[in-house]
């Protein structure tokens, strides 16, 4: 039994993997940047991609792929604000797969040379393990859920492009310790850059969105 079950997850991820590299050839043919978002519930993904397109909304087009349990709330919101958009809603499964985001692709206009942004399901394990063919895997914390984050996830820091700290605006009400957190990251993740955020006064926004901006030039020259 046991050897069945190593066997099946083994399929499972190779199958995932192969159709992780066939969206990503897709993204590559249409130069579109994509950023995975992976963070727990309430950490403010949806804040975060909201401000992020503010700011760059004048220098490149944008869109954004929603994964939820159920309901599409945050995609209304994004539609509301002439963002393209598709919804996934996996039922019950905690992250998205690649599966999904190929399904997704063909659900609206994705522009090409543009931003796109994959909410994943509010979760810092099981989406650690699948590609979904992104660019960028972006892992999102914040002050309030406390700087032991990195030190009891582990995987899913150690892989990251890039970490945002959010609601920093309200870090010294909730006594959060900037360096244990920043501490347990560069064991993990030496070189990884940390940008520390306030999602509601627009602290940090610039530097995370000229980072963003500078990586789709490099990856994307001309784009």
């Amino acid at each position: 039994m046991e050897v069945r079950m190593v066997k099946v997850l083994k399929d499972i991820m190779s199958a995932n993997n192969t159709i992780a590299a066939e969206n990503s050839r897709v993204f590559n043919e249409r130069k579109v940047l994509t950023c995975n978002l992976m963070a727990s519930p309430g950490a403010g993904k949806t804040s975060f991609i909201t401000a992020t397109y503010n700011a760059v909304k004048d220098r490149t087009p944008f869109a954004v792929i929603e994964g939820d349990i159920a309901s599409q709330i945050d995609a209304d919101k994004f539609a509301a604000m002439g963002v393209p958009v598709a919804q996934i809603n996996t039922g019950g499964g905690c992250h998205l797969d690649a599966n999904m985001i190929q399904s997704a692709i063909n659900q609206f206009g994705l522009p090409d040379n543009s931003i796109l942004f994959i909410e994943n399901v509010g979760n810092l394990v099981c989406p650690a393990s699948y590609k979904l063919g992104e660019q960028l895997r972006i892992v999102m914390s914040s002050t309030t859920e406390g700087y032991d984050k990195p030190y009891k996830y582990p995987a899913i820091f150690t892989d990251a492009d890039a970490i945002i700290l959010n609601k920093i605006d309200i870090a010294h009400a909730v006594e959060f310790d900037f360096a244990l957190f920043e501490k347990g990251i560069r064991a993990l993740n030496e070189q990884v850059p940390i940008f520390a955020i306030s999602c509601k006064t627009g602290e940090g926004i610039q530097a995370w969105t000229d980072w963003l901006m500078n990586r789709k030039t490099e990856i994307y020259p001309g784009a």
